[in-house]
C-alpha cells in the first residue's frame, strides 16, 4: 500500500522548537513565581488568588495547538499504541548511539 505524502511546510524550525519545548513554564505575579505546565491556559496566583491567561484564544495557531492536535489523536488507543512504538524505538536509536 503506497503511502500518501503531504506538504504541509513543516519547517525544521517548528521541529527543532518540539524538540526543545520546555516542560514547565514560569509566570511572576505579585512578585511570587510559579511554575506550570507550558499547557495551561489558566493559573490561579497562590499569593492574591487572581486567575491569569496564560494561552491566547487567537486566529494564529501558537506551538501549544500543535501538541493540543497530537494530544487529542492520542485519544485513540491505536494511536497509543503507535505512538508508544515509535516512542521505544527512538529510545532504542538513542542507546546505539551512546
Amino acid at each position: 500500500m503506497a503511502l500518501k505524502s503531504q506538504d504541509l511546510g513543516i519547517s525544521e524550525d517548528l521541529l527543532e522548537a518540539i524538540r526543545s519545548f520546555p516542560v514547565e513554564r514560569e509566570v511572576e505575579h505579585c512578585g511570587t513565581r510559579i511554575k506550570v505546565s507550558p499547557f495551561e491556559f489558566y493559573v490561579d496566583c497562590p499569593h492574591c488568588g487572581s486567575r491569569l491567561k496564560l494561552r491566547s484564544f487567537s486566529a494564529i495557531p501558537e506551538i501549544e495547538d500543535v501538541f493540543d492536535a497530537v494530544f487529542e489523536w492520542l485519544g485513540d488507543p491505536e494511536a497509543r499504541r503507535s505512538a508508544e512504538h515509535r516512542r521505544q524505538a527512538i529510545e532504542a536509536d538513542r542507546d546505539e548511539e551512546d
